[in-house]
């Protein structure tokens, strides 16, 4: 048994609660993805729409609301923890980062293999409105389990293997979709330094 499932089994004492409890947990610190739990749920609800939609509703606001507690732990004591190390000139590039990416941070974090948890302290950390925070959680986790209900609907369990083989290699799919992020935006830098080279004068 895997350290997933061995983690899963710790949640079944909530009952029908165990797919809210999870999601919620989640966001916050806990490792195993919600999506263990739904995309079967999602299986064997196949034809019942409203149950669809109430499993959707679920893991979405459960994850969102996850993710709030989240950032506040990180405006509470991720700051504080900082200061007392010596690090507050970080907090001002968290400020920084925060303001020029955050609501696109969190959401490209809620939508893909990119720990959401850690998007939501540093949220917190870097003292992020609300508002945003939570529109592009919600935009971005209800894009996500919706699409995978979905493609659920549409190709079953063949689905259903893919986003397993997915959700068991997420941790290396998050490296290569943050070194990929990284080369797009080195590479626009210097793509927008073409001109400034152009146009500077010759010595």
């Amino acid at each position: 048994m895997g350290w997933k499932e061995q983690t899963l089994e710790v949640f079944e004492i909530f009952g029908p609660a165990t797919l809210g409890v999870v999601s919620f947990t989640e966001a916050i610190i806990q490792p195993v993805p919600p999506d263990v739990l739904y995309l079967p749920m999602l299986v064997n609800a196949m034809g019942d729409t409203p149950l669809i939609v109430w499993l959707w509703l679920v893991v979405t606001i459960s994850s969102v609301l996850g993710s709030l507690v989240g950032y506040f732990i990180g405006k509470k004591w991720g700051t504080s923890l900082m200061v007392r190390f010596g690090q507050e000139r970080h907090l001002t590039k968290l400020e920084q980062l925060t303001q020029r990416y955050g609501s696109w941070g969190i959401f490209i974090a809620a939508f893909s293999p990119i720990p959401y948890k850690v998007l939501g302290w540093m949220a917190g950390m870097g003292d992020m409105e609300r508002k945003p925070f939570l529109a592009a959680g919600f935009l971005g986790r209800g894009l996500r389990f919706g699409l995978e209900a979905v493609l659920i609907g549409i190709y079953g369990s063949q689905a259903l293997d893919v986003m397993n083989w997915f959700l068991d290699n997420e941790i290396l799919l998050a490296i290569i979709l943050l070194a990929g992020l990284a080369l797009t935006w080195y590479a626009w830098q210097w793509w927008s330094g073409l001109d400034s080279d152009a146009t500077a004068p010759s010595q």
